[in-house]
Formats: C-alpha cells, structure tokens, sequence
C-alpha cells in the first residue's frame, strides 16, 4: 500500500476541488448514513429479518416516512418518499452521510467557500447538495447520536456485543465505498473540504477499479474509480458518482456466508477480494458487502 497523497499520478481533467478553501469541516464522528427506501415498513423488515438490524424511532415528516436503524452497531437512517414517481428512475440508494462536526457555522462557512449550495437547512444541521460534492449530501450536525446517553427521542443504541452474537458475526463497519468518475478530484475534495487523511491506494481488476482509501470522522472511506469494463464502471453508467455500498467486517466470512446460504441468499464478488456482496434485491435495492 502507497503511503501519502499520490493523486497527482491519477488521471484527472478537473482538480477545482484542490484549491480555494478556507478551512477543512474536519468531522469528529460518523452519526449516521442516509438511504432512501421505496416502502419504509418492507426495507425495514427485510433489514431486521436478514441482516439483524435494530429498529431505534421512526421519524415522520409531510416529505417523507423516516426511520433510524442499527445495523451491526452502525446507525442509519432510512428515508422513503411519501410518492415515489420522481425518486423512481433512480431507485433505491444511498444518498448521504451525517458527520458530528466541532462548529456548525465553521461547516456553513466552509460549503460556501467550497461553491456547495445548502439543499435542506434545519439550524442545528445541514445538507449540502449531492450534485455539487460527488454525488453524496453530506450532513453535518453539531452532536453526538452515539454519546450516552443517547438522545431522548431514540431508543438506546445497542452495544456491539449485541450484533456480535448475531449468525452473521458483525465485528463493525470497515468501510463505506463511493464511485467517482474522477478519482484525483474527489481525493482532493474529501482532502481539503472534510480533512480526510490518506489511507491506501491499490489497483483491483476484479471490479476494473483504481482506489484511493481515506481515514474520515473514525470512518474509512473508500473512492473506486472505473479503469475500463467492470462494475465500477457499470455503477457510474447507471447512478453517476455516490455512496456505492457498506462494508461491514465479520468475524468469519465463511460463517456470514454460510448463514445467508441458510436464508436462501446467495453472494456476489465484493469490490475486493476480501469481500463479499448481497444482490441488491435481498436488501431491496441498496448494496451491502461482509469483509473479515
């Protein structure tokens, strides 16, 4: 594994998000990842059934049905569009990702100097627009939803004991991948925008991906740029740049994969090879991967 900054030896046409700011966001903590689901009661059974995943508050609004969940100890929040016409080309993915950030109004200042317009502003919190920060509306939020104790108006987060003692044998989170047309410039966005360190760099022909892995807010994040054919490149024909998939890391892959075999699932190449895939229709449409 390459260490240090490496991006100027990746093809890049466009290197804006290289320069120009004022200071980086620096997330403190991931508090949850954001997805959009076409029946909130069906993606969230399915979750609980298969995956194990733990029901914590349901979150209505007028826009939308809204629930948060725990899966192998990581929070996510799943969002389904009260009519899904207009959602309905895209489908099911995910669309984002909240970050704890130290100053809220540090954060703001930063998208504004970043060119990032703020698609939903809640005051205590904020979205910038996906189409301006590769396809992923980040959130930043100046809390903690894993602090204890947790807020009121969810259930306790359970301990990571809980979904360790579950069949698939959850361990953590070990990654979260995003597919990036242009790997310099998204390296140098997460870089200067959120204060990302550099992790790894590696070549894989299995999905046909160049790979840049980043430490950000206790998380590891991993952009996957198409080389040629592949599934990278058959995700950015079909999506554009965004959140591709969760890895979560388990205590025996055989054992996580011989439990899905039980529930009638089958497996798919992960984006390494270490990993392995659920087809997106178990999981109604979002992808999730296993790593030991």
């Amino acid at each position: 594994m390459a260490q240090g900054w490496q991006v100027s030896t990746l093809t890049s046409t466009n290197l804006k998000y290289g320069t120009g700011m004022t200071g980086a966001v620096s997330p403190l903590h991931m508090n949850h990842i954001n997805l959009v689901a076409e029946d909130l009661s069906a993606s969230n059974g399915q979750l609980m059934d298969l995956l194990g995943a733990r029901l914590n508050t349901n979150l209505p609004s007028e826009e939308w049905l809204a629930s948060l969940v725990t899966i192998g100890g990581t929070l996510f929040e799943v969002f389904a569009p009260r009519h899904f016409l207009l959602n309905a080309r895209y489908g099911p993915h995910y669309v984002g990702i909240e970050f704890e950030v130290p100053d809220i109004d540090h954060a703001r200042r930063a998208a504004r100097a970043q060119g990032l317009r703020v698609i939903r502003e809640l005051g205590v919190a904020f979205h910038v627009h996906p189409g301006e920060a590769f396809g992923i509306a980040f959130e930043f939020y100046e809390g903690n939803f894993h602090s204890s104790p947790n807020p009121t108006w969810m259930e306790q987060l359970k301990a990571p004991a809980h979904f360790a003692a579950h069949p698939i044998g959850y361990v953590g989170l070990k990654r979260w991948s995003v597919a990036v047309g242009d790997l310099a410039a998204a390296a140098a966005f997460f870089r200067d925008f959120l204060g990302a360190e550099p992790a790894y760099q590696a070549q894989r022909a299995g999905p046909g991906a160049s790979v840049v892995g980043l430490h950000l807010g206790g998380t590891v994040v991993e952009l996957l740029a198409p080389t040629g054919p592949g599934r990278i490149g058959d995700h950015l024909a079909r999506y554009g740049d965004g959140i591709r998939s969760t890895v979560f890391q388990v205590r025996d892959l055989d054992d996580a994969r011989r439990y899905f075999q039980t529930r009638g699932v089958g497996t798919e190449a992960g984006d390494d090879e270490d990993a392995f895939a659920l087809p997106i229709g178990a999981t109604r449409g979002v992808r999730f991967e296993f790593s030991e």
